[in-house]
């Protein structure tokens, strides 16, 4: 199935959901489910294709990029079962390339195409900040670059109250230092999603995370010389 923007009726069917979450009328609504998955299925095909222009990915297909509708609740004060979105990641390829993508359909302007550094690991974080301190007007450069700004507006991501061990709190760059993750969030109407060019501005968007992605990149993938990390090439 091949597919360029959002169909309605994948909205409908998640604002029904969320309104009836339980499992009595999603199992009655079961083929509606499957339908709609189908559409999103289509399109993350189409997403896969248009970034493989200018990114390289894991091979995956749509459907295994997709995540479960099913909830974890074992551990969540919200016991509804189901996720009122669908969503999904594309992977980049090798441990060369950091960085990752996101999507999520989902209506009253919940929609979104995503990416970044989500959880970074404590020896990655502490690396990334090194260099921000060393040189902190190249992620300047990147995150101030006009169609980042038109794009993303700003760079999101949780942020401690206070600068992180190590660093100074009247560090030049402790507004960037403070970053415990590294978010690029582009936000879609419903009409923006259900009309014909959804899928050409959500890889442009993509693409417009890679400036990030090479910058993040090149820091974790060598130390503090720049020499390559063994084990990576």
């Amino acid at each position: 199935m091949s597919t360029t923007a959002v169909a309605k009726s994948t909205f409908d069917f998640l604002a029904n959901l969320k309104e009836h979450n339980n499992r009595e009328w999603f199992n009655d609504n079961k083929d509606r489910y499957q339908r709609e998955r189908a559409k999103v299925v289509g399109l993350a095909e189409q997403l896969i294709t248009e970034v493989n222009k200018f990114d390289v990915l894991e091979p995956m297909t749509g459907k295994k990029s997709l995540f479960r509708i099913y909830r974890d609740i074992r551990f969540s004060k919200d016991k509804t079962p189901y996720k009122a979105h669908f969503s999904g990641q594309l992977k980049r390829a090798t441990a060369l390339r950091r960085g990752g993508y996101y999507f999520r359909i989902a209506p009253q302007g919940d929609t979104m195409i995503a990416g970044g550094f989500f959880a970074p690991n404590s020896a990655d974080l502490k690396r990334i900040r090194q260099e921000i301190a060393a040189d902190p007007d190249s992620l300047r450069t990147i995150i101030s670059a006009p169609e980042f700004v038109k794009t993303f507006g700003a760079l999101k991501g949780d942020q401690l109250k206070t600068a992180p061990r190590g660093f100074s709190k009247t560090d030049p760059a402790i507004d960037l230092l403070r970053y415990k993750q590294y978010l690029l969030i582009r936000e879609f109407s419903d009409e923006e999603a259900m009309a014909g060019d959804f899928l050409a501005k959500a890889a442009q968007a993509y693409q417009h995370m890679l400036p990030l992605f090479e910058y993040m990149s090149s820091i974790l993938t060598t130390d503090e010389n720049g020499a390559p990390l063994e084990g990576l090439y």
